[in-house]
């Protein structure tokens, strides 16, 4: 696992908006009395959603008072979980998966396309300040391996190629087509299903 690398260039105050104040109060109304800072990870997403998708550490002290815990366990969530940004990651965040059965499909080529189109390392901005990249652990598409998750859409069945072209009209503001890129239908097997195919003598 990467290191997780903190931005060095911090804002000092954050605050919630008024709109993501009624969705932290909506979410903490659903825990019981006294459990109320069990609420920490869907507060903290709303922080990432509301800062441009990513955490600093004023949102996390600012978390912290709302739910009268310390500092320092919010802190420790936020950065044990690859789902939290702590640094700015620009309009189009890259998750390349590496866990095995990504890694055996080919999962290298897709990091080499993000280190030739984007940046040479992690968590660094492309020249064009709209992007950045990172490995994360399993993202649960397994079957449809190698595969990169663009914020909150899945691109899946890759290949160098197929990254490169994606991660091109990504650079260019474009928003490319997420899902399978073999026609895949959901995670329905390559080359149709080999099991069950005679659904009226199965049920007998």
């Amino acid at each position: 696992m990467t290191l997780r690398k903190i931005s060095k260039n911090q804002p000092e105050n954050f605050q919630f908006t008024k709109e993501s104040l009624e969705e932290v109060n909506d979410i903490i109304k659903k825990y019981p009395t006294g459990r109320e800072q069990s609420a920490v990870m869907p507060i903290l997403y709303i922080a990432q959603k509301q800062n441009d998708n990513w955490i600093p550490l004023s949102a996390m002290k600012c978390i912290a008072k709302i739910l009268k815990m310390p500092y320092i366990k919010v802190y420790e969530v936020a950065t044990f979980y690859t789902m939290y940004n702590l640094t700015p990651v620009g309009n189009n965040f890259i998750q390349v998966c590496t866990t095995t059965p990504c890694m055996i499909r080919g999962a290298g080529k897709i990091v080499e396309a993000c280190k030739e189109k984007i940046s040479k390392n992690e968590n660094e901005l492309s020249k064009e300040n709209n992007c950045s990249w990172m490995e994360v652990e399993c993202l649960g598409a397994c079957i449809n391996a190698p595969m990169m998750q663009i914020n909150d859409d899945y691109y899946e069945d890759l290949d160098k190629e197929k990254a490169l072209e994606i991660l091109d009209q990504i650079i260019q503001g474009k928003k490319p087509k997420p899902g399978s890129y073999k026609g895949r239908l959901n995670s329905e097997p390559e080359n149709n299903r080999k099991t069950l195919l005679d659904l009226k003598n199965a049920s007998r």
